[in-house]
């Protein structure tokens, strides 16, 4: 891990990452995804479903929900809490399945940590410009993703790479989607009339295609979706940035064991956007696990909604430890 200032890093004082064994690393060392809540187990089901022989850890910090209305000092500093912690649990890499995490945090962590870091936004925007045959782009995410800017330049950086000079960016916060999605209320009443009041500037817009900026809202697809009409393709970070993961371990030959010789790197990305899904069940051999900063008990009930399969055992850790 290279040296950076207490200053970059909010304070903190990173763990040392003292790095793994290229047996280890190649072979039996988990996967680290963190979000701010329980959004991020969608990417943990696309990981899984993608490359179900990789051992995966999982951290949600509910108990510091949401990441997208506190400052961007904030959300740095509980970043780097969360990368302390799952490299504390031996990963090879880290997924941050947190948009908001990603825009405040990224340079940050990929200057302090020396193990692959793959985070969302940018496998979101290259699929959107790649979906998009108008140009007109939404993305819809929390308050500081959207005041941020930074799915706006990373869709400007993936038109420039497709020679496409015709793609504009429309950009909405829709600040109570999380809350909706932490509860569990994915296409009710409630999440209807939020999704319309939220959703009305993109319809005005004229989009069509939409970016999920945030790893709760594919679990609010359906009410998106009835909101935004057909016509409108729902960009969903989490197959997106499984692919990605699929990716970058191959590159650095970290895949896990009959992982690496069954990998189609031309395979596109599912583009499922419900909380309908394959459960994950890992199989003989593969470890998951969870770990929450709030309640335990909370996060076994809807991780298990989330999965569309029990999670037996939940985690609750002190993340201001680390």
């Amino acid at each position: 891990m290279t040296a950076a200032t207490d200053a970059q890093n909010g304070g903190l004082s990173p763990v040392q990452n003292k790095g793994l064994s290229p047996v280890t690393a190649a072979g039996d060392a988990p996967i680290g995804i963190f979000d701010s809540g329980l959004g991020g187990l969608t990417v943990l089901r696309e990981i899984h479903r993608l490359l179900p022989g990789e051992n995966l850890v999982y951290f949600g910090d509910s108990g510091r929900t949401p990441y997208g209305t506190k400052s961007p000092e904030t959300v740095l500093r509980y970043t780097l809490q969360d990368v302390n912690f799952l490299l504390s649990k031996g990963v090879k890499a880290i997924v941050i399945a947190c948009n908001t995490a990603s825009a405040c945090s990224l340079d940050t962590v990929r200057r302090t940590f020396e193990l692959p870091i793959i985070e969302v936004v940018e496998p979101g925007s290259v699929a959107a410009v790649a979906a998009t045959k108008t140009g007109r782009i939404g993305v819809i995410g929390t308050p500081a993703t959207i005041g941020s800017e930074v799915y706006k330049r990373a869709i400007e950086r993936a038109a420039v790479a497709a020679g496409r000079n015709d793609v504009n960016y429309f950009g909405v916060a829709c600040p109570l989607f999380v809350s909706l999605a932490e509860e569990g209320w994915w296409d009710n009443d409630v999440a209807r009339l939020t999704a319309r009041k939220y959703l009305a500037p993109l319809k005005d817009a004229g989009i069509d295609t939409l970016v999920l900026g945030c790893t709760h809202y594919p679990l609010l697809a359906p009410a998106i979706s009835r909101v935004m009409g057909r016509r409108v393709t729902l960009i969903n970070s989490a197959s997106v940035v499984a692919a990605a993961v699929q990716r970058v371990l191959r590159e650095r030959g970290l895949l896990r064991g009959d992982n690496a010789g069954n990998v189609d790197v031309n395979a596109e990305p599912a583009q499922k956007t419900d909380a309908a899904a394959a459960p994950v069940l890992p199989g003989a051999n593969v470890s998951i696990r969870f770990f929450t900063s709030d309640s335990a008990d909370k996060f076994r009930a809807l991780g298990s909604k989330f999965l569309a399969g029990s999670v037996e055992h939940v985690e609750r850790v002190d993340i201001e430890q680390y």
